[in-house]
Order: structure tokens, then sequence, then C-alpha cells
């Protein structure tokens, strides 16, 4: 099986750059912001949405709400959807819509532990078309756009193929699949990590340090960022069927080119 890059359309340049300028500035607020507050807020206002693990803090309002402001100045017409104040009003219609998830990876946020970010995408039919996630603890700022591919702190960054067998997939994973994957990935030699972050772990694939990405429970906000980062940086992006697909909605797998039909083998088998 030979899987290709999903072409998508060129999307206007000036609106690209203008999305990336817009989109890095408020992925540099939100790091200042979760870097001065990270492991404060299990005292003085972190609360819980369905259960005692699904975290929600004043941050991940407060950065919403300030991605929203900017965003509706600087592109009145475009829709935003996020994890904490839901859609605009028409966005599943609009030919662009904003995507943000202000924490990723919320319940490491509360905990102090260093595995959590700020993701921004703006996404088209076809797509994410701009991505920005900003990795607070590593003092990073990645961005990438449709085209131009992707920078970490303003440097280029490209995979190169690679082969699974010792290397590192990132999985963000249910109880019921974590167990068969995580065998058959250590049969073959690789091993699985799992942190807490979807957004962090497809970006791993994007800078080359796990091979590939495996997740089987997120929303658009926690992975549109991501996705951007890895299919400019060369990955490959399909769906649990190993169909390709530039955002898909079930399960995920992204991976390095020459690593994704042993990483779906190891799905299919869990």
């Amino acid at each position: 099986m030979t899987l290709q890059h999903i072409s998508s359309p060129p999307v206007d340049p000036g609106l690209l750059s203008r999305a990336l300028e817009v989109a890095g500035r408020l992925a540099n607020d939100a790091a200042e912001v979760i870097t001065a507050t990270a492991g404060r807020e299990y005292q003085t206002g972190a609360g819980h949405r369905t259960n005692p693990f699904d975290w929600v803090t004043d941050t991940d309002r407060t950065l919403e709400r300030h991605t929203r402001r900017v965003l509706a100045a600087d592109f009145p017409d475009v829709p935003v959807v996020g994890e904490d104040y839901g859609a605009d009003a028409g966005a599943a219609a609009a030919p662009y819509r904003w995507v943000v998830d202000p924490v990723d990876g919320t319940a490491n946020y509360v905990a102090g532990f260093p595995w959590c970010a700020y993701s921004l995408a703006l996404v088209d039919a076809h797509g994410p078309v701009v991505g920005v996630i900003a990795d607070p603890s590593r003092a990073q700022i990645y961005a990438a756009a449709r085209g131009r591919g992707v920078r970490a702190n303003g440097v280029p960054v490209r995979v190169a193929p690679r082969s699974p067998v010792g290397g590192l997939v990132c999985g963000e994973l249910t109880v019921e699949n974590a167990a068969g994957f995580t065998r058959a990935a250590a049969a073959a030699h690789a091993g699985v990590r799992v942190l807490g972050s979807s957004a962090l772990a497809v970006t791993q694939v994007a800078l080359g340090h796990a091979v590939a990405a495996v997740l089987d429970h997120y929303r658009e906000w926690d992975v549109a960022g991501a996705v951007c980062l890895a299919t400019e940086a060369g990955a490959l992006v399909v769906d649990g069927e190993g169909r390709p697909d530039p955002l898909p909605t079930d399960t995920m797998i992204v991976a390095v080119p020459g690593a994704l039909e042993e990483v779906l083998r190891w799905w299919r088998s869990r």
C-alpha cells in the first residue's frame, strides 16, 4: 500500500500571511500566561466539566476570550470554534473557521506537569490552512501554513522517512485500545508514550521526535493546529482504516513516510 499526501487547493497568500501573523501573536500571548500560571490553579480557579479529571480553568476561559476578541477584530467574517465557548453561528458552513483550544492538556497544566499547549488553526473545507502551537514548557512556537512548510521558533522543520522500529509513537488512546496497540508496538521494538495532549502528540511527529501519533478520541480543536504542522512537515494523516484524510473525525494516525503501514498493522491487530 502506497499512501500519498492529499493535495489541497492554494489559499490567498495575503490571507495566509495575515493569519500566520495574528495566530503567532496569540500563541505568544498564551505561552506567557500558561508559563506564569501552570500548576497554580488547583487551589485558585480549576473546576470540572463532566468528571473530576475533565478540568476547566480560569486560564482556559481567559485565553479563549482573548483569542476570540483578537480574531473578531482582525477577521470579523471568520467564525470561531472553541473548546470552552463553542461555535459561532454559521461556523459549520463558513468557507473558513478558526479553531482554538486555549489549553490542550489541561489536567497536566493544573498539575504543573510540563506537557500542555495552546492550539489555534484556520480551517477550510479541505482541512487546516494555518496552524500554530505554543509549547510553553519548551519555550517553542511552532507555525505552519498550507504550502509554506513548518517553522519551530523560526527554524524550518521537515520530517525524514524512517522505519517505526526503535522509534517512539505518541498515543492518546482509550483504555479499550491502549493495551493491545502498546503490546503490538512493543513486539515490534517500538515504544508508546501517552502523555495527555493530543496537540503535542501530533506535533512530535511534525518535529521528527516521534515516528507516529495515534489518537482514538479527540475534538477538532485538539488537533487541527498540529495536523497543519504535520502535513506541512511531510507526515501522512489517515483515519483508522488507513484512508487519507486531512482532518479525520474519529481515529487519527499521523506518521512519517516509511512508518505508516507498520503502525497501521499494529492498530489493526490490537
